[in-house]
């Protein structure tokens, strides 16, 4: 059988790090290139390859963070970025890295998770992961009789300046719930500022927050929520919601103590997670949509 060279952790390589991009835009149409000069790329991403010379044909990427759980921090890592070259399928080396991987962190996590499509949703059982449910929570909503504007700025990340200041709010930001949330996540949240909602994000300087949110009709779908001290979640929506809003919908999970008359529906993102020992992945809560990857 041939056999292919082990990388890890290759990020200052150009080579391979070039490879690896090239790889990810194929498969997922996945751009990391911006992402990499803006310095995103920290020491908590870290990508397990297989190598045929200077190409990367196999991948499976680990990312090191915290599950906030009930206030408490849990020691957690996601895999994501799990691809492979389409001349090198059928051989075996997805599993195999997934097998490094475990090896890896062997008793060094409380929790390990990822977000499988539909094609591969019998592949990670194989190695220990129970698929688990994900709730998305959303409440009716009813303006003030006569709202305040809002001091809304629109963010560009574009512009020095303001990516800037999303990175410090990237890098410094409280859990976005402590209830169910995530920290030491600012590598993957800067992805999706960059690639996936550039065109929605708004700075309120009145509560010192920045917000990630789409407004459509009578719509709001709000998709994170970075500060750097606490905040009261009503107060967002107050600034961000106006007079014709009938709803909004968190795409994170709302801390409780806010008192949110919230519903709840199941959805099914393919949510696997491998719990060692006592650790448990709590029930009823959705994983911050910025910190999935």
């Amino acid at each position: 059988m041939q056999e292919f060279i082990f990388k890890k952790d290759y990020r200052n390589n150009e080579t391979l790090r070039t490879s690896f991009f090239e790889l990810a835009a194929n498969t997922f149409d996945i751009k990391f290139e911006n992402w990499y000069q803006q310095g995103c790329w920290g020491e908590r991403y870290i990508p397990f390859s297989f190598v045929d010379g200077d190409q990367v044909i196999a991948n499976a990427s680990v990312n090191i963070l915290e599950l906030i759980i009930h206030g408490e921090k849990k020691t957690a890592i996601q895999i994501g970025t799990v691809m492979t070259h389409p001349d090198y399928r059928g051989k075996g080396l997805s599993t195999r890295l997934m097998n490094k991987i475990l090896e890896e962190y062997d008793n060094k996590y409380d929790l390990m998770y990822l977000f499988a499509n539909e094609s591969v949703l019998d592949f990670y059982p194989k190695f220990g992961f129970k698929p688990a449910e994900e709730h998305l929570f959303s409440m009716d909503y009813k303006a003030k009789k006569s709202p305040e504007p809002a001091n809304l700025q629109k963010l560009d990340v574009t512009n020095a300046e303001d990516l800037r200041l999303i990175q410090k709010f990237a890098s410094q930001r409280l859990p976005v719930s402590k209830h169910f949330g995530t920290a030491q996540t600012q590598g993957i949240l800067m992805f999706y500022c960059l690639n996936v909602f550039s065109d929605d994000i708004y700075y309120l300087k009145n509560e010192n927050a920045i917000v990630i949110y789409q407004k459509e009709d009578n719509n709001i779908d709000l998709f994170d929520v970075i500060c750097l001290n606490e905040i009261h979640m009503t107060d967002i929506l107050h600034q961000i919601a106006d007079e014709n809003t009938e709803k909004i919908t968190f795409h994170f999970t709302p801390d409780t103590a806010e008192h949110l008359v919230l519903k709840s529906t199941i959805t099914n993102d393919g949510l696997f997670v491998r719990t060692p020992g006592e650790h448990l992945y709590p029930a009823q809560v959705k994983h911050p949509i910025t910190s999935i990857a």
